[in-house]
């Protein structure tokens, strides 16, 4: 069952802020590390529960199962030709037939029927492994969720105060490596910008696991409830059955060729029935398969709305990068201005610039 969405404690975002220090390039690489190493444990156990092979053996369990039900049709053996003729030559000798397979086609059924229940055990017990592994991706998304957060602190506090105080200092030029902090400060903030986008990009593995984790849960639990009704319901409607044709035959071998005729009718037209009920349970089931489809669209949909989200984002860093660069360049070309500007020979009085030499004798 989901959960409700969980609030980011302020304490704890404070609390992961304090990992980080923009002056130790270590501490940004090491930041988040953990809580990424989760999704190592967290793949491990959905490829554990994946490769399950309960799911596969109780398909090939139930199918084996309704292919040995059909095989075993009493009602076909009214459909062949001279039957009538058959019936009063020999009608105690189909009856032991009938019995006599039917003897053999009960034990198979039964053994199916065990694997079948044991299958059914195995993937409930999945159902409860994989609801454990939706809780811990779960608290493994809220953790990266903590990090992004703490993360992003860091940077708007960097934006906001820390790399404004160490520009105020290099403009100042009291402290002539003031300008080398102030560029590692930089260089750490970009840094720390790419550890929490990388964060981001796991939540989103994260994100994708819980759906898929519940998903494999849905398939377990139909084909369990499958499995429940084929040995609650249909293996006793199919006993049924063969005891509601043996009995006919009786009838018949005792009655009259007219009481067999009508009670060969009345079987077809449940036969008929019991078709046209398979036929239409099947196109009903393939009508609604259609739901399939609209969620295979609907995540085809968020991974569109995912990419341009990714396209606009990438664009804006691009364009704050390029606004960085220039104001970094400005700077630079200033520098070299004042450096050209305070530039005198040796001996030369104060105050007194060097004009550029352009080559010409000035004589003219």
């Amino acid at each position: 069952m989901s959960k409700p969405p969980m609030v980011i404690p302020p304490e704890r975002v404070d609390e992961l802020t304090k990992q980080i220090a923009l002056d130790d390039p270590n501490s940004i690489i090491r930041f988040g590390q953990e809580a990424q190493g989760r999704a190592t444990a967290a793949a491990d156990a959905m490829l554990g529960a994946v490769r399950n092979e309960a799911t596969g053996e109780a398909g090939d369990a139930l199918s084996g199962l309704l292919a040995t039900l059909r095989g075993f049709d009493v009602t076909k053996l009214d459909q062949k030709q001279g039957f009538m003729a058959r019936l009063f030559n020999r009608a105690g000798a189909e009856t032991a037939a009938i019995l006599q397979r039917y003897e053999g086609v009960r034990g198979q059924v039964e053994a199916i029927g065990d694997r079948l229940e044991t299958h059914r055990t195995k993937l409930m017990e999945d159902v409860e492994r994989l609801e454990r592994l939706y809780d811990a991706t779960l608290t493994w998304f809220h953790a990266l969720a903590e990090h992004i957060a703490a993360g992003e602190a860091v940077i708007e506090r960097a934006d906001k105060e820390t790399i404004p105080a160490a520009e105020w200092e290099a403009e100042v030029g009291r402290d002539p490596l003031a300008p080398q902090r102030l560029r590692d400060l930089r260089a750490a903030r970009e840094d720390l910008d790419r550890r929490v986008h990388d964060l981001r990009l796991t939540r989103q593995i994260a994100m994708q696991a819980l759906p898929s984790i519940r998903l494999i849960q849905e398939n377990d639990k139909a084909l369990a409830a499958k499995i429940h009704s084929v040995l609650a319901n249909t293996v006793p409607l199919w006993r049924t059955q063969l005891a509601q044709s043996l009995a006919i035959q009786r009838m018949r071998e005792a009655g009259a060729a007219v009481r067999a005729a009508t009670d060969l009718t009345n079987e077809l037209l449940t036969a008929n029935a019991e078709g046209l009920r398979r036929a239409n349970a099947e196109a009903r089931t393939e009508v609604e398969r259609g739901v399939v489809d609209l969620e295979s669209v609907q995540k085809a949909n968020a991974a569109l709305v995912a990419t341009i989200e990714d396209s606009l984002r990438i664009a804006q860093e691009g364009r704050e990068r390029r606004v960085a660069a220039t104001k970094a360049l400005g700077e630079a070309e200033a520098d070299i201005r004042r450096a050209l500007i305070a530039a005198r020979p040796a001996g030369a009085p104060a105050g007194t610039a060097i004009r550029p030499s352009s080559g010409v004798s000035g004589r003219g």
